[in-house]
């Protein structure tokens, strides 16, 4: 049975080499919004890319980049992704963060594995 729901995408820009309070930032945020009960985030690492300052960033054996750009998205209810979007002010010094609505056609989560 599929149930669909409108829902917010945010797409977070940043670069493999950001930190928040010593740790990598894209983990920082995708344990942020786990802790927040959002419905799902995903990192996905580039393997080109440049921002604003044009610097261009790479996997390419020239022009090995230690600061590949990273890309963290979060999807959940428009409520939800509001209510944490004042968080991400306090921690994104430098990046883009774009928004969309999206239509969720189908969410089923898994049940946690218990501890054995």
């Amino acid at each position: 049975m599929k149930k669909e729901s409108d829902a917010i995408l945010l797409r977070i820009f940043i670069g493999e080499s950001d930190k928040y309070e010593g740790i990598p930032l894209s983990r920082y945020l995708v344990e942020f919004f786990k802790e927040e009960g959002l419905a799902g985030a995903t990192v996905l690492r580039g393997i080109e890319g440049f921002g604003k300052s044009s610097k261009l960033h790479t996997t390419s054996i020239l022009r090995l980049s230690d600061d590949l750009p990273i890309v963290v998205e979060v999807v959940d209810r428009k409520e939800n992704i509001e209510r944490i979007k004042p968080k991400l002010d306090e921690v994104i010094e430098e990046g883009l963060i774009t928004e969309e609505e999206v239509k969720i056609i189908f969410y089923q989560g898994r049940q946690p594995a218990e501890d054995k």
